[in-house]
């Protein structure tokens, strides 16, 4: 089973980070798969600074996902909270060169996720904004110690 680690990150306004890519219809989250014996939160801090430029811990899971086998292979989604960026935060977005994979960076408001986004990443996504309003999320752990 493969694992992909996202980033849910706001801006002061509130509105979600998303990114378009060449692999994926839609806008989506930044984030990807985790290679062999990576961290969880390793591999959501690689894909988001490398598609990003932003640095953040992500140290809380705030949605997890299963998706069968059809049509891509078995993969268990873990969305990580990222944060609400400062305006610092934030330009880093913008002076970034992602990889020629990531075409675009948007900051969308949850009103128009629905409209920019593949169903999947939409209802995953929705499901970890009402986490976070909740207050409730999962810490990450490395054998049974918050992971650093």
């Amino acid at each position: 089973m493969q694992h992909h680690h996202h980033a849910l990150i706001l801006n002061r306004d509130g509105a979600v980070l998303l990114i378009a890519t060449t692999r994926t219809p839609g806008l989506t989250l930044p984030g990807g798969p985790a290679e062999t014996d990576e961290l969880p939160h390793h591999a959501a801090r690689r894909h988001t600074e490398t598609q990003t430029g932003l640095v953040l811990p992500l140290l809380r899971i705030l949605a997890t996902d299963h998706t069968d086998t059809h049509p891509h292979p078995e993969t268990l989604h873990l969305v990580h909270w990222g944060g609400r960026l400062t305006l610092a935060q934030e330009s880093t977005t913008t002076r970034h060169r992602p990889p020629p994979t990531v075409t675009a960076v948007h900051w969308i408001h949850h009103t128009h996720l629905a409209d920019t986004m593949h169903p999947d990443h939409h209802r995953r996504t929705t499901h970890a904004l009402h986490a976070l309003a909740r207050g409730a999320h999962l810490p990450l752990l490395h054998h049974g110690t918050p992971a650093e």
